[in-house]
């Protein structure tokens, strides 16, 4: 794996854990559930752990908006998908410009 390609990794799995903590906080029900109040914990410490990794090599700016991101994208479509949230053209097509920018950071 070359040296560009592992903070990228780093910035993708804190992403992701960024989507698990936000579904598990929205689970917790104001932190009254035990077992949604801890993998929100787990998985915030550990997203921040990675971005942190991945802000050893990349700007923090793009570091960061591509994190929230990637969250941002990954809870709206979980949210269509499990929680029944609404998909209309307008929360797609603002999801599609949030792809634009994270694609457009990741190749600037």
């Amino acid at each position: 794996m070359s040296p560009t390609v592992i903070p990228w990794t780093y910035l993708l799995i804190a992403g992701l854990l960024e989507v698990v903590w936000a579904l598990a906080l929205k689970s917790s029900h104001g932190f009254s559930r035990l077992t949604p109040s801890l993998v929100f914990g787990v998985s915030a410490i550990a997203s921040m752990y990675f971005l942190a990794l991945a802000m050893k090599s990349l700007p923090i700016g793009t570091a960061y908006a591509v994190w929230t991101g990637i969250g941002a994208v990954g809870t709206v479509i979980l949210g269509i998908i499990w929680l029944g949230e609404p998909a209309t053209a307008w929360r797609l097509g603002s999801v599609g410009l949030i792809l634009a920018g994270i694609i457009g950071l990741k190749l600037a």
